[in-house]
């Protein structure tokens, strides 16, 4: 029997407030102060501040373009090694064949 048990009392929360909405944000973000600590923060961390111009949509924008260029390039190499990998298998092994049937001739 746990005594203990018996004495709490069970804490209510209150409910959970609604998230705010899209233009609740970006109000908050138009009046922050350019020194918010958020924004130091957020550039010390490299992280994009919500105030990045144009010119820093596009930079990111091209940098994902390049990724996923290069991501696909490197893909396609991929495969293509793995198909070579096979293919130089197939050719030691004839060369094992090879050399095993000159060797068994030589004797």
């Amino acid at each position: 029997m746990n005594i203990g048990s018996k004495n709490k009392k069970r804490v209510v929360l209150p409910s959970r407030p609604n998230p705010p909405t899209v233009d609740q944000i970006l109000e908050d973000i138009n009046k922050a102060a350019p020194n918010d600590p958020v924004f130091s923060i957020l550039e010390q961390t490299g992280q994009d501040s919500p105030r990045s111009s144009d010119s820093d949509v596009d930079l990111r924008f091209q940098q994902c373009r390049q990724y996923l260029e290069l991501n696909e390039r490197l893909q396609e190499v991929r495969g293509r090694l793995l198909q070579q990998r096979e293919e130089l298998k197939v050719a030691g092994k004839q060369l094992e064949e090879d050399v095993a049937e000159v060797k068994g001739q030589a004797l």
